[in-house]
C-alpha cells in the first residue's frame, strides 16, 4: 500500500468512492427509524485489522447504545481525507504523513486527527532473511521497491546515513509491488516497505523467513501515528456530544479487539465474508495488532504532542511540505472517553 498517495489525486477518485459501502455496514432496525443518529465512517482501503474495533463496536451494539446508526464505507483508492473533509463523513481513517499534505498549500483541509488507532509506528523494511537487510545500512546494493515520494526517500535516506550507510548506492526500483510475499519470492526486489501488522504478518503466514526493521528503532522522528481516526472540524464543533459518544463507542471496540484478539478476529471474518480465504492472516494479524492498540498508553486513542509535532517539525526542517505546519496543530484528545 503506497504510504505517500498524494492528496490532490483525492478529489479525482471523490466522486467514486461516494456510492461504495463497505462490508458491513450497520441495517437499519426499523424500530428504531428516526430515534438514532446517523453517521458514516469511511476506511482507508478495504477492511483489514486495523479497522477491527469499529466492526466489533458494530456488532456489539456499542453505537446502537450510544444512539448512533454507523455507516460504514469504503473510500477511492487514495484515501478518506477529501470526503471527510466534504462532510459525506463525520470520520474516517487517515496516516499523520497524509495529513501533513492536507494541511498544507493553498486549500488546507478542515479535518483533525481524534485518536490513534495504533500507539506506535510499525511500519519498516522487509526483506529476504540473510541477506544482510537486517539493518538500514545493508540495504546498499539492493533493490528497494519505491513509491518515488519525497517523505519516503528523505526517511529511508535519514535513516541509511544514520546507521553509517550510503543511500545512494540503494538501488531504487519503481514499486510495482501488490504482493509482498510474491515480489519478494520471485527476488523482483529485495526490501519493501511495509506496516508489519499485515504484510510482515503475511509473510509469517506464508512460510517466507524475513529480516525487519522499523524506522521508528533507528530514529524517534519517524515514530508518528499511523493510522488515526480523523473527524470533519464542523462538525466535531456542531455535535460535540455525538463526536464523543461515537468516540466512546469506537474506544470500547477497540478495547474489547485488544483483550480478545481472536473472539474479534472472527467478528472482523463475519462481517467481511470476502476475507474468508485469508482467515489465518486474519487472526495472525489480529493478535499483533491486539498488542499495539493501546500499548504503552493510558487510553486507547491517546495521541501525545510531543511525538506528533516532532515528526511535523522534521517534514518543516527537511522542507517536506509546500508551507510550514504548526508542530501540535491537527490533532485532539478532547473526543476520547476520559476513563
Amino acid at each position: 500500500m503506497n504510504l505517500f498517495k498524494r492528496i490532490s489525486a483525492l478529489a479525482l477518485a471523490l466522486v467514486l468512492a461516494l456510492s461504495l459501502v463497505a462490508c458491513g455496514g450497520t441495517k437499519k432496525d426499523p424500530a428504531a427509524d428516526g430515534q438514532l443518529e446517523k453517521v458514516t465512517f469511511v476506511l482507508d482501503w478495504a477492511p483489514n485489522t486495523n479497522h477491527t474495533g469499529l466492526y466489533v463496536a458494530q456488532e456489539k451494539g456499542y453505537f446502537k447504545d450510544a444512539g448512533l446508526e454507523v455507516e460504514i464505507v469504503q473510500p477511492p483508492e487514495d484515501g478518506a481525507e477529501m470526503m471527510v473533509a466534504s462532510g459525506r463523513a463525520q470520520f474516517g481513517v487517515s496516516f499523520q504523513d497524509y495529513l501533513a499534505a492536507a494541511y498544507t498549500g493553498d486549500t488546507p483541509l478542515d479535518i483533525s486527527a481524534v485518536a490513534a488507532i495504533l500507539q506506535h509506528n510499525t511500519s519498516g523494511i522487509v526483506s529476504r532473511k540473510g541477506e544482510g537487510m537486517d539493518t538500514p545500512k545493508g540495504l546498499e546494493g539492493h533493490k528497494y521497491a519505491t513509491w518515488d515520494q519525497p517523505v519516503e526517500k528523505a526517511t529511508l535516506r535519514q535513516v541509511v546515513e544514520k546507521d553509517g550507510g550510503d543511500f545512494s548506492k540503494v538501488e531504487m526500483i519503481p514499486s510495482t509491488v501488490t504482493d509482498e510475499v510474491s515480489a519478494l519470492q520471485s527476488k523482483s526486489v529485495d526490501a519493501i516497505w511495509i506496516y508489519y501488522g499485515w504484510a510482515g504478518i503475511a509473510c509469517q503466514v506464508a512460510g517466507l523467513e524475513t529480516d525487519y526493521f522499523m524506522f521508528k528503532d533507528i530514529d524517534p522522528v519517524f515514530d508518528f501515528y499511523t493510522p488515526i481516526v480523523i473527524g470533519n472540524n464542523q462538525y466535531l464543533a456542531e455535535h460535540p456530544d455525538t463526536a464523543k459518544a461515537f468516540m466512546a463507542a469506537l474506544s470500547r471496540g477497540y478495547q474489547d479487539a485488544a483483550a480478545d484478539p481472536e473472539g474479534a478476529a472472527q467478528i472482523l471474518l463475519n462481517a467481511c465474508p470476502e476475507l474468508k480465504d485469508s482467515a489465518n492472516l486474519i487472526v495472525e494479524s489480529q493478535k499483533y495488532l491486539s498488542k499495539e492498540y493501546i500499548s504503552d498508553a493510558a487510553r486507547w486513542g491517546e495521541i501525545d504532542a510531543g511525538r506528533w509535532g516532532r515528526f511535523f517539525t522534521w517534514l518543516n526542517d527537511n522542507n517536506l511540505v509546500e508551507t510550514p505546519l504548526e508542530p501540535t496543530a491537527g490533532f485532539t484528545n478532547d473526543f476520547l472517553p476520559t476513563a
